[in-house]
């Protein structure tokens, strides 16, 4: 399909912490714009993760028409590269009809990769691959931690630290190359079919802890215990290295007890947004609101689609 004159079409980004309404937003937005609502989450892409992800139910999906959320297995692979040719293709279906669409979500390398592309970074050989699997599986997170802090401090403040892959990668191509893996996040963006209009939410830290400690209670209400006993037998899968599942997970290998794991997800969920913030100060330099500025937001978002120019 033809899409538009990407100067005709506007995709609202709403972005964010976890725990800070960003869905409830979005569907409170399509109200007023009739329009398709893309999901940009890693983690609530996959269909068996609902209650650890706080997924919408699917009468929310289908009710907003949400896409690229319950949408793929915990057994397929799917990353920021996968994401961005997927969203492309919707949006380039919805501005056939429409002129309008939002994504949400608290991925920003999957944001990032749909607003800009993703940078090409250089080929590591095997055997330096295989070298940091190896320092990963002999020294464990906290070592690679201490690495990426000392070989690159830039990166080290908007990756997620509790990621031992994305680290081990890191590490990998900075070996490589001898230049820091920052270096390589070239800032450059390709043309898309849109001019978006970021929208990014915060509110005081205080009570964006709040919000996510009574989350996870609620979660662990809904049945998240049972949820994770279902998903056990494929911890190892990348996709459940995740908050809210790993702590489980480690109750049940009997490390620790069932109230220390909650607070581990309370605490580790609490890194989690902090890290999102971070990254949400370098990469997207949209205003920002209090998800209850709902009049103000509408109004800047009407402005933009009005203002051909920008």
């Amino acid at each position: 399909m033809q899409a538009r004159d990407n100067n005709d079409n506007t995709l609202i980004v709403i972005a964010g912490p976890t725990g800070i309404g960003k869905t409830e937003l979005a569907c409170r937005l399509q109200s007023q714009f009739d329009c398709a609502i893309l999901s940009a989450d890693s983690r609530q892409v996959y269909k068996e993760m609902n209650i650890g992800t706080a997924k919408p139910g699917q009468q929310v999906i289908l009710q907003h028409r949400i896409s690229l959320c319950d949408y793929v297995s915990i057994h397929d692979e799917y990353n920021a590269g996968i994401f961005e040719k997927d969203a492309l293709k919707l949006l380039d279906e919805e501005y056939s009809n429409k002129n309008v669409s939002i994504v949400c979500g608290g991925t920003g390398m999957y944001i990032k990769a749909l607003l800009d592309g993703l940078d090409k970074f250089p080929e590591v050989e095997l055997t330096i691959k295989s070298k940091w699997a190896e320092i990963e599986k002999a020294k464990g997170l906290v070592f690679l931690q201490e690495q990426i802090k000392k070989l690159d401090p830039e990166y080290a403040a908007v990756v997620a630290l509790d990621n031992p892959r994305r680290l081990s990668r890191a590490l990998a191509v900075i070996d490589q190359t001898g230049k820091k893996f920052s270096s390589f996040l070239s800032g450059k963006t390709r043309k898309r079919q849109f001019r978006e209009m970021l929208i990014v939410l915060d509110i005081q830290r205080s009570e964006l802890y709040k919000r996510i400690e009574e989350r996870v209670d609620k979660m662990m209400i809904a049945g998240l215990l049972e949820e994770a006993e279902k998903l056990y037998p494929y911890k190892t899968l990348k996709a459940l290295d995740t908050v809210g599942y790993k702590e489980i997970f480690a109750y049940m290998d009997g490390k620790c007890s069932l109230d220390e794991a909650v607070d581990q997800i309370k605490a580790h969920s609490r890194q989690y947004a902090k890290r999102q913030l971070s990254w949400n100060r370098k990469y997207l330099p949209g205003p920002r609101f209090n998800p209850r500025e709902l009049d103000s937001m509408r109004k800047l978002i009407n402005d933009h689609i009005n203002d051909k120019s920008c």
